[in-house]
């Protein structure tokens, strides 16, 4: 039995380090007592399995690697000099970048600009906007399991989850919520919503909240392909959003959610499943089918499985070279 690949990365976005490491490779994860950003180590949201491993980050530089994988531009600026030795930063090297650029939609210039680095994105619409440089881009797109919770739909309402939304205000759709509620009786989840929403729900109990929701509507105006979007649609639960970035090409509007810019629209389609429960599940059922299809977590693992194998077999080939 060969020995499991050693993949090095930080903690970024918990969802997606989760669905990460559903694949058959060990990740190792730095941690630090202040638990700044990426060194909070596995926390108690996820359940993470005995593949993700924690390591104090003053005893990183004594491991050894097959690989390196940068989710920010703080871990390829900064992290990996504070500490990885020089031999480590050597390793092969993976970027994952998880959002659309943001200082202008198609000339902002990638932070990566290397050809010996492959650039991860996490959506077509991404990888299309960023100019990723002479660095070399994949798409993997994402992936999330079946929690194995049946959408019941029971409840007249529908759910939003986005962390902090008053503070992240217009990019998140801010002011689209708060219109939308005025119409339509909309519950918002997640951290930091303050006095408008409920709170947060914690991952593990998150599917089991939201089955009983009619719909979940996304009023983002411009981030990458949110998680949730896909664990909703692995649900059953029918999705109402915005016609913007990857969404335009996941949904197909009327079949298996609605879609639009118009969010008067929008407003008017979430009003159509409160009062039509059928359609609702009908249209949540063909949601599913395009998540399983697109969304599995077995694919999304075989994608990064094939990934980690393809840029350390040319590491292993180039040392084979110089012996």
């Amino acid at each position: 039995m060969k020995n499991k690949l050693k993949v090095f990365t930080w903690h970024i976005h918990g969802s997606y380090l989760f669905y990460l490491s559903q694949g058959n490779y060990d990740i190792y994860i730095p941690t630090k007592p202040e638990k700044t950003e990426g060194y909070y180590g596995r926390g108690e949201t996820f359940p993470f399995g005995n593949n993700v491993i924690e390591i104090p980050a003053d005893e990183v530089k004594h491991h050894e690697f097959d690989c390196i994988l940068f989710q920010t531009n703080n871990n390829y600026l900064a992290n990996q000099y504070e500490i990885l030795t020089e031999e480590q930063r050597a390793l092969p090297r993976i970027y994952i970048e998880h959002d659309p650029p943001r200082q202008h939609p198609t000339d902002t210039k990638h932070v990566v600009d290397d050809e010996n680095v492959v650039l991860v994105h996490v959506t077509h619409f991404n990888r299309l906007m960023w100019d990723s440089n002479i660095t070399p881009t994949r798409v993997i797109e994402h992936g999330v399991t079946d929690p194995g919770i049946c959408y019941e739909g029971d409840l007249d309402r529908g759910i939003v989850v986005i962390n902090n939304l008053p503070a992240r205000g217009r990019l998140l759709g801010h002011d689209i919520f708060m219109h939308a509620r005025k119409h339509v009786p909309l519950d918002l989840v997640g951290m930091g919503t303050g006095e408008l929403g409920l709170g947060e729900v914690l991952h593990p109990q998150l599917p089991k909240f939201q089955s009983r929701y009619r719909f979940f509507f996304n009023p983002i105006r411009y981030t990458s392909l949110g998680l949730a979007i896909c664990e909703a649609m692995m649900m059953g639960i029918p999705v109402v959003g915005l016609a913007t970035t990857e969404l335009s090409a996941v949904i197909e509007n009327g079949v298996s959610g609605f879609i639009h810019t118009d969010v008067e629209y929008l407003i008017d389609k979430m009003k159509l499943l409160i009062s039509e429960p059928q359609l609702a599940r009908e249209i949540g059922t063909k949601g599913r089918e395009v998540a399983l299809q697109r969304f599995g977590i077995q694919r999304f693992t075989n994608d990064w499985e094939s990934l980690f194998t393809e840029v350390t077999s040319k590491n292993k080939a180039v040392a084979a070279e110089n012996v």
